[in-house]
């Protein structure tokens, strides 16, 4: 898409193989940002400031996972970012498939697994029926650190990851699929300081606070049901006072829709807080 026609640098929540780098490779592929330098990142907070800071490259995050729910520090940090710019550009869904991958070839040979606990906690079912008993489980803190910390053990061990993390470190795929909800699956965000076009199947995302009084929030929910705006999803944080909540809305329109553009206004005059987050494509 034109708005996107200058971008510099893509960066993502990184190291390499991970599924927030085969989100990127969507977002890539879809905007055909093939020229753009692309720079994996250590922490959300350093992708969202980079962004913030350099209006011609972009960002890939996640924000939601289907077991695990919202990516708090991901809201948090767009919410919290000095510059009023930055915004959700366009979301995709990745299915999460878990396979056992190794420098071995055959999973009998297999006595050890290197995992962070929610792949390990999400492939469960699998380790205890399908790996030995007395399997030696070593936790890491991320699930991208468990394919590099792998090349430090013998042949013996394999790691829980993607098939991206398989194809980006040589890994042979031992077992695919191995995780016990098959529908899991993560979303996963554009980011950039740039005004998105109308695509006619758009989401917004807006946060706001409402007065501490009964019957606030009902109040502000009864706005979308009176324009007649689907609400697809709604959650709530403490914020920086533990006396008052940020809520997070998603609703499906831009915001320059003629339709949509009066309900933002009474959001607006009816709310204590408000920020729109972004009006963004699924893609």
């Amino acid at each position: 898409m034109e708005f996107l026609n200058n971008i510099r640098e893509t960066v993502f929540l990184g190291p390499g193989g991970s599924y927030t780098e085969m989100a990127k490779d969507i977002f890539v592929k879809h905007y055909e940002l093939f020229d753009a330098i692309q720079t994996p990142m250590k922490t959300i907070k350093s992708v969202v400031s980079y962004i913030a800071n350099n209006p011609d490259a972009i960002g890939v995050l996640p924000i939601e996972n289907s077991i695990e729910g919202t990516i708090r520090e991901t809201v948090d940090c767009i919410i919290k970012s000095e510059n009023p710019d930055l915004k959700i550009l366009a979301e995709v869904t990745v299915p999460v498939k878990h396979c056992l991958i190794s420098k071995n070839t055959e999973i009998y040979n297999i006595s050890g697994i290197i995992a962070h606990p929610k792949a390990i906690e999400q492939c469960k079912k699998f380790i205890e029926e399908e790996m030995p008993r007395n399997l030696d489980i070593i936790e890491t803190e991320s699930t991208e650190e468990t394919a590099r910390q792998l090349q430090n053990y013998n042949l013996t061990y394999a790691a829980i990851g993607s098939e991206k993390t398989a194809e980006t470190y040589f890994l042979n795929i031992l077992r695919d699929n191995i995780n016990d909800e098959q529908d899991n699956q993560s979303k996963f965000i554009l980011i950039g300081s740039f005004k998105t076009p109308q695509t006619g199947h758009d989401n917004t995302m807006v946060a706001f606070s409402t007065e501490d009084k009964p019957g606030s929030l009902v109040g502000i929910l009864q706005i979308f049901s009176k324009y007649n705006v689907n609400l697809t999803h709604i959650d709530s944080r403490p914020s920086t006072n533990f006396a008052e909540y940020i809520v997070l809305a998603d609703f499906e329109g831009h915001e320059d829709d003629k339709e949509i553009k009066p309900m933002i206004d009474e959001l607006k005059k009816s709310t204590k807080y408000y920020k729109n987050i972004g009006s963004y494509e699924k893609i």
